[in-house]
């Protein structure tokens, strides 16, 4: 059937990635995922990603829009074991988006060693403000306590909301004005309140002009666990332009991962910030649906650890 066609298209592809980066990939645990929440593979937004750093050897993650007749994707992976039932407000989170306002679509990320690991829910057309977001009561209560910090730092319009089942955290993906972009010493100063690792200049140029700042949070602390920013939209990066080590099979999965649209393979460079050090995030991209051309190809960055 059609279907089952794209999926093992898509499938082949997270393969041939897998050997690039030096992945080890089983069907096993690929399919089952692709099966239960790409029903629209053909129409998805498909991206490949790794990152730098020894403890994220001999992974690959792949991301991708959930089908939209799924509704929320949530009951779903609870259904097929991919998650567990649980009290913790992670399990009410996205169901109590629903409804809210106007979700346009999910998106689920996995790896292929890992597994299902999170979902999200993408609302472009709709940003809501931190206060409420801080109202529902599954959000994760760090979100409130930091409502100053954010005021200060001027990020308060979120476009998604992640959530990493596994970890018991969350994701907020703020949005900013094209005259409202963050100045590099903007960063410094929040990585600096928060406690995170602070990064060279050089590192905070490459990132400078960001549309999206990613920030998680989990349900047992006030403290922010990272912040995640990616390189601003524009053509490919070469690998040698990144102000920071890239290893050999990063570089790469970096210029030759597989794609399946006309002209050259995209990519995108993004760096993550935690209290001891920072990660360099690559994606490329897979395939492109029609909505997520240009600027909305490029906001999807997804924050990993």
């Amino acid at each position: 059937m059609p279907g089952t066609a794209e999926l093992e298209r898509v499938y082949s592809a997270i393969e041939e990635s897998a050997r690039i980066v030096g992945a080890p990939c089983s069907r096993d645990n690929v399919w089952p995922i692709l099966s239960v929440f790409g029903g629209s593979i053909e129409d998805a937004l498909v991206v490949f990603s790794l990152q730098t750093g020894g403890r994220h050897a001999g992974e690959l993650d792949y991301s991708f829009t959930a089908s939209p007749g799924l509704g929320d994707p949530y009951p779903h992976a609870l259904k097929h074991g991919f998650v567990t039932e649980t009290d913790h407000p992670i399990g009410s989170l996205l169901s109590d988006l629903q409804g809210r306002w106007a979700i346009r679509e999910h998106f689920v990320d996995a790896g292929v060693t890992g597994g299902f690991k999170k979902l999200y829910a993408h609302f472009p057309g709709d940003l809501q403000p931190v206060a409420k977001l801080a109202e529902i009561p599954s959000v994760a209560p760090a979100v409130a306590e930091n409502a100053d910090l954010f005021a200060r730092c001027g990020l308060d319009e979120v476009a998604m909301v992640g959530v990493d089942y596994k970890r018991k955290t969350m994701n907020l993906y703020f949005q900013f004005t094209p005259d409202g972009v963050p100045e590099p010493s903007a960063y410094r100063s929040l990585l600096r309140e928060v406690g995170l690792h602070e990064p060279d200049d050089d590192m905070l140029k490459f990132v400078s002009g960001s549309m999206r700042c990613n920030i998680t949070f989990s349900w047992e602390s006030s403290t922010i666990v990272r912040v995640a920013v990616a390189r601003p939209p524009g053509k490919r990066v070469d690998p040698a332009a990144v102000p920071a080590p890239i290893e050999p099979h990063i570089a790469r999965f970096a210029t030759s991962a597989p794609y399946a649209y006309p002209g050259e393979l995209m990519n995108l460079f993004g760096v993550k910030w935690f209290p001891d050090g920072e990660f360099i995030d690559v994606s490329t991209y897979y395939q492109i649906s029609a909505g997520h051309v240009g600027i909305k190809l490029m906001e999807t960055f997804k924050d990993r650890t």
